[in-house]
C-alpha cells in the first residue's frame, strides 16, 4: 500500500500525488492537441461532518480545501452538517440538485454516508470519502491518514511516557472515540496492538476500555470520572484524540493528578499542544491537514475536469471486500521536545499557541 507524501500546493496537488489523469475527458469536456480542457469544470461539493468533535474541521480542512478550489479555479461548495444525519443527506441532495459533479464527504456514520454516496452515484456524481472510510460504501478514491499507524503511535507514546515516569504494572484506560466511526475503530486496532502484548504479559494491567458516542467531550468527561471513580489507581490513560485527552485532564485537575497521569490525543489542535506544554498530556500526534486537503482536492479537481485519475494504493473495505483506490499520508507523533514542528509547518501558529502563561514553556520547547 502505497503512503505517499504530498507536496504542498494545490495546484500541484495532482501531480504531487503521483496521479495521472486516464481514460480522456467526459463527453462535454473538448480537450486541444496538448491535452489542456477548455471546457467549465464541474463543481465540487463538501460536506464535513461537525465542528463538535474537533476544531479541525473548521479551522483546518475548509480553509484548506477552499485555497486549493480557489486556486484550481472550480466552482465549490463546502458546508457543515454539524453532527445532524438528516442535515447530512439533506445538504447531499440540494448539492445534487445544484449541480455537483464530484462529491467529497466525512461520513457521519457509515450508514448515512452509504446512502449519500449511493444516490450521488446513481446521478452520475464522482465521490470521494474524506479521512473516513465509509464502510459498505460505494466512493470512488479514499483519502486519509494511515490510521492504523495513527493508534500505533498513540500506544507507543504512551508506553515512553510511563517508561519515563518508571511506573510498573500500570493500569490503563482506554478512551475510544466514536463506535460509529471507522477511524476510531482502526485507531484502537493501532493501540491495542502496542498495548496488548503489555497486557498479556502482565507488564500492564488492562483497566476501563470505553467507546465515547460522537466522540463528545462531555460525554468523556463524565464517562472517565466515573472510570476513576471506579478504578482510582488508574495510571496511564489512551484517550483516542486532544478532546478526549482534555476532558480527562479536566478531571485529573479536580483531583489533582494532572501531570502525574500520562494522557494521549492526536490532531496536534492548539489545546492539545498547550496541555503538552503545561505538561498535563503526554503526546498527540500531527496529521498535516494540508497535504490531505490538497490530496483530496487534487482527486476532486481532476474529477470535476472530467478526468479519471489513478493512485497508486488503495484499501480494503472489511464489509465488502472491496479494494477502494486510496492515498494514506504518514502521521508524526509529538512530544514536548517537537511540539516546534507543528509551528514551523505552519498548522499553528506561535501567536495562538504561545499565550500568556504558555509563553515561557513555547521558549522553553525550542518555539521562535
Amino acid at each position: 500500500m502505497r503512503k505517499g507524501i504530498l507536496a504542498i500546493g494545490a495546484a500541484a496537488a495532482a501531480l504531487s500525488l503521483g496521479l495521472t489523469a486516464c481514460g480522456g475527458q467526459s463527453g462535454d469536456t473538448a480537450a486541444q492537441g496538448d491535452g489542456a480542457s477548455t471546457a467549465k469544470p464541474g463543481k465540487i461539493g463538501v460536506i464535513l461532518p461537525d465542528s463538535k468533535s474537533s476544531a479541525r474541521w473548521e479551522t483546518a480542512d475548509r480553509k484548506y480545501l477552499q485555497e486549493a478550489f480557489e486556486a484550481a479555479g472550480v466552482e465549490y461548495d463546502i458546508q457543515n452538517a454539524q453532527g445532524d444525519k438528516t442535515q447530512f443527506q439533506t445538504i447531499a441532495d440540494q448539492m445534487i440538485t445544484n449541480g455537483a459533479t464530484v462529491l467529497m464527504i466525512v461520513n457521519l456514520d457509515s450508514g448515512t454516508g452509504k446512502a449519500v454516496l449511493e444516490k450521488a452515484k446513481s446521478q452520475g456524481v464522482a465521490t470521494i470519502d474524506y479521512d473516513r472510510l465509509t464502510l459498505g460504501g460505494s466512493a470512488s478514491y479514499y483519502v486519509s491518514f494511515d490510521n492504523v499507524k495513527v493508534g500505533q503511535l498513540q500506544g507507543e507514546g504512551l508506553v515512553k511516557c510511563l517508561t519515563e515516569k518508571k511506573v510498573e504494572k500500570p493500569v490503563i484506560a482506554e478512551l475510544n472515540g466514536s463506535p460509529t466511526d471507522n477511524n476510531a475503530t482502526l485507531f484502537k486496532q493501532g493501540y491495542d496492538g502496542v498495548l496488548q502484548p503489555k497486557y498479556d504479559s502482565g507488564e500492564y494491567v488492562k483497566g476501563p476500555d470505553q467507546w465515547v458516542p460522537d466522540w463528545d467531550n462531555t460525554q468523556a468527561g463524565t464517562i472517565f470520572e466515573q472510570m476513576l471513580t471506579q478504578q482510582p489507581d488508574i495510571a496511564g490513560v489512551l484517550a483516542a484524540n486532544d478532546g478526549l485527552g482534555n476532558a480527562v485532564i479536566s478531571i485529573l485537575k479536580k483531583q489533582k493528578l494532572n501531570g502525574k497521569i500520562p494522557v494521549t490525543g492526536q490532531d496536534a489542535t492548539v489545546q492539545g499542544l498547550q496541555n503538552i506544554l503545561a505538561g498535563d498530556q503526554c503526546m498527540t500526534v500531527y496529521k498535516a491537514i494540508k497535504k490531505e486537503a490538497d490530496a483530496a482536492a487534487g482527486l476532486a479537481i481532476a474529477l470535476a475536469k472530467g478526468e479519471k485519475p489513478q493512485v497508486s494504493g488503495s484499501v480494503k473495505d472489511p464489509e465488502t471486500g472491496r479494494e477502494v483506490p486510496a492515498v494514506l499520508l504518514e502521521p508524526q507523533a509529538i512530544f514536548f521536545d517537537n511540539v516546534k514542528d507543528v509551528v514551523a509547518d505552519g498548522f499553528v501558529t506561535k501567536e495562538e499557541l504561545c499565550t500568556g502563561e504558555f509563553a515561557e514553556k513555547c521558549a522553553e520547547a525550542g518555539i521562535s
